[in-house]
């Protein structure tokens, strides 16, 4: 059974900072490109950040400079270290790992930018 489970969102003030997590479990993790989405209210899901198994790493334009993704295949654990955050990041934040046609989401974590 494939587990994929967020954590770390939370109320954090403009220009402050959150570490997400998300742990998987059923896979092997490594062969896994591992993904961040994030959806707001009213608004489609977008992609945040990207790291595939080769460590290859990209992001949406507007995290650039911001997020950092990584990866532990140790731990089967995917971070996003958020730094200089934006009312506009608001949003829930969802964990996404995919291998050819098989692919898994976690369901979620929220984060909340406001003063």
């Amino acid at each position: 059974q494939v587990q994929l489970v967020e954590s770390g969102g939370g109320l954090v003030q403009p220009g402050g900072s959150l570490r997400l997590s998300c742990a998987a479990s059923g896979i092997i993790f490594s062969s896994y490109a591992l993904r961040w989405y994030r959806q707001a209210p009213g608004k489609q899901r977008e992609r945040v950040a990207t790291i595939l198994s080769s460590g290859t790493i990209s992001y949406a334009d507007s995290v650039k400079g911001r997020f950092t993704i990584s990866r532990d295949n140790a731990k089967n654990t995917v971070y996003l270290q958020m730094n200089s955050l934006k009312p506009e990041d608001t949003a829930v934040y969802y964990c996404n790992a995919r291998l050819t046609t098989l692919e898994y989401w976690g369901r979620g974590t929220q984060v909340t930018v406001s003063s």
